[in-house]
């Protein structure tokens, strides 16, 4: 592994995927390049849709190769659902801004149910209009009730042969343009109660109408109509409680990519301020040069180092996942809120250091700055995610189960059990390998010892002053809670890939220094909450650590950070 283990399009190690994999993320690397920063930034500020992005998408049959399953290939050895080389193009996605990653991230979404149905006129249907360059949308959202998917308000009504669907969608990403659209609704109950559904629709048929564009944007965030739009039998995609699961199985499949697009905005926006900082002059000497400026740009590396590792980890159980063993469904959300969080850190930290520079126009770091707030909110907002996670903290922390080791998954292998993960239940019992070795594995870093104090903490905690019933019905205390469980989670797999890929042992314990001060945060805040107990309160007190300082480690990370001056640059 590369000490720094960044994206660097001018060098990106894309050794471990097969040469047609290589060549189209290499492709989509050069369509940038070549496209040059002064049109990129120019078409981000004229909120100019992306259809050049689209044409040469469907002209590589990129979203083809990498969003069809090889069971739906038609044997092409080039296509199959790919999850670590999805993330990849994500990433890359992201580092040239988020509204090149937003179309590939709702059109996989747009496929999520498709690929889970049994309709093979419909998965054929879908796989043929990939291959012709089309895209993708779900439409699930709605404009009064969100993704609140108990309430929706399209309905469905028989017809004879049929039936006609009726009513709006809104907040739906490629609506305007999306051969494939995943619509969720109701079926209207004649004799019996309403019944959930999904079916295939068309952006282009004449009973789909496209209201307007409702964000300010180069992405199309569609609201749309349907009046009278004929649903027949090869149109069906799920009903009943099959299609309530499809559509929290396809954000489970989907929205683990917002990580990655996170990573690319934050990895492009640290070149950029690094790049400026370390050549602009005050006072006569860099800017670099200040203790302030020092610590935030170790900050900011600390964080994505450890954004990028644990993500990296979280494909491996995505992709080594089965019925017996379901672990990716904690990841998923600590990925969804956790790193595009850590996302929205990073760009504020290297935002702060290049001040007014990071405002003008024609730098990267404007757009993601922009842009950067969206990631954590389009999936249900952080306390949502928290709250899921929050199900999983008993079993984790105190019913270890033994596994065989999970590998490294970087082979060229078709993710199928995603697309049929079953009914989205039983959440509370999936059980996870012990969390300690890890740690126990790391000991001789500083603070990763002293990280793993606070964690026992924590189990204390929840042993000695078990929430009561009370606390577990406010949500405000649970949040606070699940924010520490979330920090533990995320030090394991950050701990388990660094071991996994050589990370030097340096980075690590920065990045656990950063983690040290984010849990004594998080226990400051349990700590202050109005339903806190005294015994809570004091344990809460008691995890509080500062970092251990090492004025040689932080220096020989800092040589690394500021190697990064120049490092990359985008054409112009």
């Amino acid at each position: 592994m590369s000490e720094t283990a960044l994206l660097n399009p001018r060098d990106p190690d894309l050794r471990r995927f097969d040469p047609e994999t290589r060549r189209l993320l290499q492709a989509t690397i050069d369509w940038f390049e070549s496209r040059g920063k002064r049109r990129l930034t120019e078409a981000y500020h004229a909120h100019e849709f992306y259809a050049d992005f689209l044409e040469f998408a469907g002209k590589e049959g990129l979203f083809a190769a990498f969003l069809t399953p090889a069971a739906d290939s038609a044997g092409d050895p080039d296509k199959r659902w790919d999850t670590s080389r999805i993330a990849a193009l994500a990433e890359i996605l992201g580092f040239y801004g988020l509204n090149y990653w937003y179309p590939f991230q709702v059109t996989v979404l747009g496929l999520g149910p498709v690929w889970q149905s049994g309709n093979a006129a419909a998965r054929k249907r879908a796989a043929e209009a990939l291959a012709t360059g089309g895209v993708g949308a779900f439409g699930l959202s709605e404009k009064d009730h969100g993704a609140d998917i108990y309430s929706s308000d399209l309905v469905l009504t028989p017809d004879g042969d049929g039936y006609r669907a009726n009513g709006t969608k809104y907040y739906i990403g490629n609506g305007n343009c999306a051969r494939t659209v995943s619509v969720f609704g109701r079926i209207e109950g004649i004799d019996g109660p309403d019944q959930y559904v999904f079916f295939y629709a068309d952006s282009e048929h004449p009973n789909y109408h496209v209201v307007k564009n409702i964000v300010p944007s180069q992405m199309y965030v569609a609201e749309f109509r349907l009046e009278d739009y004929p649903v027949r039998a090869e149109d069906l995609l799920h009903t009943g409680a099959e299609a309530f699961s499809a559509a929290l199985n396809t954000v489970n499949i989907g929205k683990f990519n917002l990580c990655f697009g996170g990573i690319g905005m934050a990895t492009h926006s640290l070149y950029e301020a690094i790049t400026h900082a370390h050549n602009r002059v005050l006072y006569g000497k860099p800017v670099t040069d200040f203790p302030h400026v020092r610590r935030e740009f170790v900050e900011a590396y600390a964080r994505l180092t450890g954004m990028k590792l644990f993500s990296d980890r979280a494909i491996d159980y995505f992709r080594s996942a089965n019925q017996q063993d379901r672990r990716y469904l904690l990841y998923n959300p600590i990925t969804k809120m956790k790193v595009t969080t850590e996302a929205q850190k990073v760009i504020g930290l290297v935002a702060d250091v290049v001040a007014a520079k990071g405002f003008e126009a024609d730098t990267y770091l404007a757009m993601a700055k922009n842009d950067i707030d969206g990631l954590p909110k389009l999936e249900g907002t952080v306390a949502v995610n928290l709250a899921l996670i929050a199900k999983f903290m008993p079993a984790y922390l105190f019913a270890p189960q033994e596994y065989p080791p999970v590998p490294t998954r970087d082979d060229a292998s078709d993710d199928d059990f995603l697309f049929r993960q079953g009914p989205a239940r039983g959440l509370s019992k999936i059980r996870f390998h012990d969390w300690k070795p890890a740690y126990a594995n790391a000991a001789h870093l500083p603070n990763v010892a002293r990280f793993t104090e606070q964690a026992g903490i924590l189990v204390r905690l929840l042993a000695e002053a078990t929430p009561d019933e009370a606390q577990q019905a406010d949500l405000d205390f649970g949040l606070a809670l699940t924010e520490l469980f979330t920090l533990v989670v995320y030090g394991q797999l950050i701990l388990e890939q660094a071991e996994l890929t050589g990370v030097p042992d340096d980075v690590i314990d920065q990045l656990f220094a950063v983690l040290v001060q984010d849990f004594s945060l998080a226990a400051v805040d349990l700590h202050g909450k109005p339903s806190s107990t005294e015994k809570q309160q004091e344990l809460a007190l008691a995890a509080l650590r500062k970092p251990v300082v090492d004025d040689e480690r932080f220096t020989r990370v800092w040589t690394t950070v500021r190697d990064l001056s120049g490092a990359y640059e985008m054409n112009p």
